[in-house]
């Protein structure tokens, strides 16, 4: 089958009048479907519980954007039934019809394209761009990995013996979950469970409990795509109740999970030890967090350096595991580039992001908003407060955090080490480029990094010496994007599953080969 070369969705233009006009109405018809319930859908029906997750807009937390469905062990129970039923003939379907389904998916995501975003907006706080950069990475994901199962069911290319026909097949696993995090609502999630299902899986989605309303639109495009019921079925529960069964569940043969390094762990052992009547090697899948560095060089354009570290560190108000939450500046340029970081974080526009001009919206939840003051306070007394410091004024009761850095901070203080997830720099000051490269990978993280060097000699030892999954020179440490920049990082940041790249459908397979001897 011929398909199309792959090429990255392209962003919204806001600069113009008809994209800002089609945004505002989007954010209109999300906003009258404030308070809408969204069931769980197992097998593809709709079940309604007694209990319901609520999700507000932490730009005004008074506004219910909308309640969904909570599931117990009960609906975990029959979602698994649900799976493993659908599995018996989802993983018997023609690969490419199992693509074109992801491909209608991304059509149909397309001509939903604002509204997807706008929810966002008014569900997790993402401005604009970063909405629309959310949806756009959804549709990549969907469009790439539908292009790779196309490749993986061709012939595989092996070394030819006489006498003998031989044939590696992809085949998959069988039934897994899905944990997707509040930061990425749409792209993650999409990513993360379109690869299952195209390499012939089923799955239980469970979202976060901030951005379920996302996540059941995200279901109601799967549906419009064909996609057969049961084999992905919508379970947002509470971790507490539910989170164990989903790991540890004699049925389920993988678990894909994106959050932080200890949920992550803990997820890890969990799903290492077989049960009774299991009888394969549970798969874990997982990204699990930074704490982000990035280096700057004497030997540097440094405007091109302090853009980099503003947009990384407070895009999304810092809430990326790829945040750049630690800049390490050579001494001989440590004033300059922290006075221009400043003043530029200083002049962030701050507020509701359905306004087109704010730059930065709150935090996700009020979990996160007193998770990132309470690190505020750490910081006060490990470092020097330099601009920011806590809430700002004037905005109301949402989950605002001003952009906040701290200077002159010890390599092994807490904010140093921990990852934040919110608008808090860190800065550092260090001798030479080698020290600079042992602070950034002094910590237990190995995400991503950057460097703004026009020293090729540093270039090439940070190229072989910063241990992290996504290198980048000369540019932020933020955005990824798929097809390009395969994404996954080492050590405590998780199984380096790059997301994005032409191996990470094979993290959903198992390789069959076939000999027959003429």
């Amino acid at each position: 089958m011929a398909v199309a070369e792959f090429r990255n969705e392209p962003a919204t233009d806001f600069g113009r009048e008809e994209n800002r006009r089609a945004y505002e109405a989007a954010i209109r018809k999300v906003e009258s479907q404030f308070g809408r319930d969204y069931p769980l859908i197992i097998g593809g029906e709709r079940v309604t519980t007694a209990e319901k997750i609520v999700s507000r807009n932490p730009a005004a937390p008074s506004e219910v954007v909308g309640t969904t469905g909570k599931a117990g062990p009960a609906e975990v129970d029959r979602a698994l039934e649900a799976a493993r039923k659908a599995f018996e003939t989802w993983s018997r379907t023609d690969p490419l019809a199992r693509a074109r389904i992801l491909w209608k998916a991304a059509a149909i995501m397309r001509r939903r394209k604002h509204e997807l975003s706008a929810t966002m907006t008014v569900e997790v706080g993402k401005t604009w761009p970063e909405a629309d950069a959310d949806t756009a990475e959804a549709i990549d994901f969907l469009e790439f990995y539908g292009r790779e199962m196309a490749r993986l069911a061709q012939a595989q290319p092996l070394t030819r013996l006489m006498g003998e026909d031989n044939e590696v097949y992809y085949l998959p696993l069988g039934v897994g979950v899905i944990h997707s995090p509040f930061n990425f609502p749409l792209a993650i999630l999409t990513g993360m469970t379109s690869a299952a299902i195209v390499a012939g899986n089923t799955v239980l989605v469970k979202p976060s409990v901030h951005t379920p309303v996302i996540a059941a639109k995200f279901f109601e495009i799967l549906e419009e795509a064909g996609l057969p019921p049961g084999v992905a079925n919508y379970v947002p529960g509470d971790p507490a109740e539910i989170g164990e069964m989903l790991t540890t569940d004699p049925r389920i043969h993988f678990v894909s999970f994106t959050g932080s390094a200890a949920v992550g762990a803990k997820i890890h052992e969990q799903a290492a030890r077989v049960q009774p009547g299991q009888r394969f090697l549970r798969r874990v899948v997982a990204e699990m967090g930074g704490k982000d560095a990035i280096i700057v060089d004497s030997e540097v354009d440094v405007d091109e350096a302090v853009l980099g570290i503003v947009t990384s560190a407070f895009g999304f108000g810092g809430q990326k595991c790829s945040a750049c939450s630690r800049a390490i500046v050579l001494e001989d340029r440590y004033d300059e580039v922290l006075e221009k970081v400043t003043k530029a974080a200083q002049a962030l526009r701050l507020g509701d992001p359905r306004r087109p001009e704010v730059q930065m919206g709150p935090v996700g939840s009020e979990a996160a908003y007193r998770r990132v003051l309470e690190y505020i306070q750490i910081g006060r007394g490990e470092g020097r407060l330099v601009t920011g410091g806590g809430a700002p004024e004037g905005l109301g009761d949402g989950y605002f955090v001003s952009p906040t850095i701290f200077a002159d901070v010890d390599p092994h203080a807490r904010i140093a080490q921990e990852e934040i997830f919110g608008p808090v720099l860190a800065f550092f000051k260090a001798g030479s480029f080698e020290e600079a490269v042992a602070i950034a990978n002094d910590t237990q993280y190995g995400l991503t990094g950057s460097v703004y060097s026009r020293n090729r000699a540093n270039l090439e030892y940070a190229r072989r010496e910063f241990h992290v999954g996504n290198l980048y020179f000369n540019r932020k440490c933020t955005g990824a994007l798929v097809g390009v920049h395969p994404f996954g990082g080492f050590k405590m940041s998780g199984t380096d599953s790059k997301a994005g790249g032409r191996d990470y459908l094979l993290l959903f397979t198992q390789a069959k080969s076939v000999s027959e001897k003429f």
